[in-house]
């Protein structure tokens, strides 16, 4: 459903973009969407909106339908109210909500941070309508677990989450030592133009709805010598995948890496990028915008 929105922006990608809501068991999940071909879906993480999409849309809008979407409690999405609201479940249902309402059969899925927590479960989850996988700056669900587990630098890197967990969206001091703010939420962006979009954004959002993902999916580490004794055996992962990550990430330790080979069914390309930080879909966009394209296209 085209919902013909106002743009806050009279030129440039927002001018271009499509807007659309789809529904989920009542629950309305913003959209935009670029060019035609076959469908992409990209699925963005904490603190951020459809908008950190913006390079990886405009490389391949002449080639494949790129949707981009809000996750729920984000920018022009619903905001609904209550952990239960976020349970992994519901936020993989968001996704194949938006392929429904793009009339699509299957979808390449597109996820980073909690995009990429969520892009992980859809595959597993609804093999049947994920085309292909990319991933960025966020392993696979057993190399996180591993390092959580036995790795004491991502457990330390992972402080704030448990941070997240315990408090409140009021508490003072709960994103890393400041008040949650717009304005604080979107310090990482370093494009200022695209800044006053990114606190607009924020400024419609749930900043509860946010700690929720956290507080609703986030697993503490259990210390285990054997990681498959205290954890469900996932099947693996039956498409191929494409995974980016930028090695000066501070949340996610790039030795949840290892071994994802071995929770695949098909080929892993794997891109590592020393200078990016955990943005990577910005840091460096012209790297991940082409081998994104690249990737894709070598696999009709």
């Amino acid at each position: 459903m085209d919902v013909n929105m106002v743009s806050e922006n009279s030129g440039g990608l927002h001018s271009r973009v499509q807007y659309f809501y789809a529904d989920n068991e009542g629950v309305k999940i913003h959209y935009v969407s670029l060019g035609e071909g076959p469908l992409v879906v990209m699925i963005h993480g904490f603190p951020d909106f459809w908008y950190s999409w913006r390079h990886q849309m405009e490389t391949l809008e002449d080639q494949f339908r790129v949707v981009a979407i809000d996750l729920r409690g984000y920018n022009r999405s619903d905001r609904p109210k209550g952990l239960e609201a976020y349970k992994i479940t519901n936020l993989v249902e968001d996704v194949a909500a938006v392929i429904k309402d793009c009339r699509g059969e299957k979808a390449t899925i597109v996820g980073h941070d909690w995009g990429g927590v969520i892009a992980w479960q859809f595959a597993l989850r609804k093999p049947e309508i994920t085309e292909k996988l990319i991933v960025l700056n966020l392993p696979h669900p057993k190399g996180i677990a591993r390092e959580l587990a036995n790795n004491p630098e991502q457990q330390k890197n992972s402080d704030y989450a448990r941070k997240f967990i315990q408090g409140s969206h009021t508490d003072p001091e709960i994103f890393f030592g400041q008040p949650m703010t717009a304005e604080n939420l979107a310090l990482w962006v370093k494009d200022e133009d695209a800044k006053a979009l990114y606190i607009k954004a924020f400024e419609r959002s749930d900043f509860e709805a946010m700690l929720n993902y956290y507080k609703q999916n986030y697993m503490p580490p259990k210390k285990s010598a054997n990681e498959s004794s205290t954890r469900p055996a996932l099947p693996k992962i039956k498409m191929p995948v494409l995974q980016f990550h930028g090695l000066k990430d501070k949340a996610l330790h790039s030795d949840g890496l290892n071994n994802t080979w071995d929770w695949l069914e098909k080929d892993l390309t794997l891109v590592t990028i020393p200078d990016a930080d955990h943005f990577v879909q910005q840091d460096a966009a012209e790297l991940v915008s082409s081998t994104m394209r690249n990737w894709l296209l070598a696999r009709p």
